[in-house]
């Protein structure tokens, strides 16, 4: 177009009008529309690693070659080695990785050194996961399987009442930081679940009242009956071997805490709106659980958190002192703490509010029950409201 012997200074001037002139904004579209069925099982039952090798060797383990089991420092113990033998035995090539149990392991730093691990091990994207215990570790785990190689699959095996109730169904997976709980992660859904109620026999009656917290939560929002028959059989699971003495009541309430959740997150997987619900109590028992340096169990603050969010709905006029009285009496009835600890301020707990992940335009939002067995849905069609902090804060030094 133009020669070569003009001065550098004139030729960069003509290319800078040849493209003043001709330069065109461009656009590509990028259509990739697909669906994905994330549909997976969930096996109820006693005594499952059989029944869990038996499916690795049909369908769920097709294009696997390598598993890693993920389990905790108490887990490990009581059956992360025996699955790992079993495994070993069966002819699967399997690593077992466990870190210190207890919510102060789930970070980024524990995420980062059994991700090195399983490098090292040679896993790669034809790998799987398999995370076995409670919530903590099916939360942990699931975050690995989702990053790792960009996704690859894993398996929950469900340990615990809490992890049951609440890591089985959802896919939330995420692990905690100094100043909020589960903001970091995505979801992202297993393969298959199993819930071994045998392992529920070996939790101490600490970690069964745990772990009943979420239960009667998800009769709070949803389920009346199910809160009635609660009421009436909680306290038979806190006995001298209660859980194996009741397994019936244990799978009543394994198989009601599955459909309760799943009836939300089938609707709303991404939690848009309606499956905020599955956050009640959460708001104020995140807040205190992380101030307390995790020295709460999950549990014990959302017991605490349930209490002040039927106070709160009280003074709104979303349910009667009656009702707020029962649902306070059941999570006593099991064990579990109903007042904020006196060591935290009304101050610190406001402030430590903001880091839920239900704020939105530097709001507080709240869930809440409408009686027993239902959940207030506003007038704008969403399922959380935003509360001012002033009106909180008083509502907080006057409920304890």
């Amino acid at each position: 177009m133009y020669g070569h012997n003009l001065e550098p200074c004139a030729t960069i001037k003509l290319l800078k009008i040849a493209l003043e002139r001709g330069l065109r904004m461009s656009k590509f579209y990028v259509e990739l529309k697909k669906v994905v069925d994330d549909s997976y099982d969930i096996e109820i039952g006693k005594n499952l690693f059989e029944t869990l090798i038996k499916d690795l060797k049909g369908e769920l383990g097709k294009g696997i070659s390598r598993y890693a089991i993920i389990t905790d420092s108490n887990v490990k113990t009581l059956y992360g080695d025996r699955l790992y033998d079993l495994m070993k035995e069966e002819g699967f090539k399997v690593d077992l990785m466990s870190f210190p149990a207890g919510e102060t392991s789930k970070t980024r730093a524990t995420k980062e050194i059994i991700e090195d691990s399983m490098l090292a091990k040679g896993h790669r994207r034809d790998s799987c996961i398999i995370a076995l215990g409670g919530g903590v570790v099916t939360d942990l785990a699931g975050f690995i399987a989702g990053t790792f190689g960009r996704g690859i699959p894993f398996i929950n095996y469900s340990t615990s009442i809490l992890g049951a109730a609440d890591a089985s169904v959802g896919g939330k997976t995420a692990v905690d930081t100094p100043l909020a709980t589960n903001l970091i992660g995505l979801i992202y859904q297993p393969k298959k679940v199993y819930i071994d109620l045998a392992t529920w026999e070996t939790l101490p009656k600490k970690q069964v009242s745990n772990g009943l917290a979420e239960t009667i939560k998800h009769a709070c929002m949803a389920d009346e009956a199910f809160f009635t028959f609660l009421e009436e059989n909680i306290e038979k699971l806190l006995e001298e071997e209660g859980i194996r003495k009741h397994f019936e009541i244990c799978q009543h309430i394994a198989e009601t805490n599955c459909r309760i959740k799943y009836e939300v997150v089938k609707k709303d997987e991404r939690e848009s709106n309606l499956r905020q619900i599955l956050n009640l109590g959460h708001t104020v028992g995140r807040a205190i659980e992380t101030l307390s340096g995790y020295d709460l169990l999950h549990g014990q603050a959302v017991a605490i958190g349930m209490a002040m969010q039927v106070k709160i709905g009280e003074k709104l006029g979303y349910i009667t002192k009656e009702e707020a009285d029962r649902v306070i009496a059941l999570f006593e009835k099991a064990g579990l703490p109903t007042k904020l600890p006196e060591e935290m301020s009304t101050e610190e707990v406001v402030q430590k509010l903001y880091t839920d992940k239900k704020v939105r335009q530097g709001k507080i939002r709240f869930v809440f029950e409408e009686g027993i067995g239902r959940i207030k849905r506003h007038e704008d069609g969403n399922y959380s409201i935003a509360l001012e902090e002033e009106f909180i804060r008083k509502t907080i030094d006057e409920v304890r």
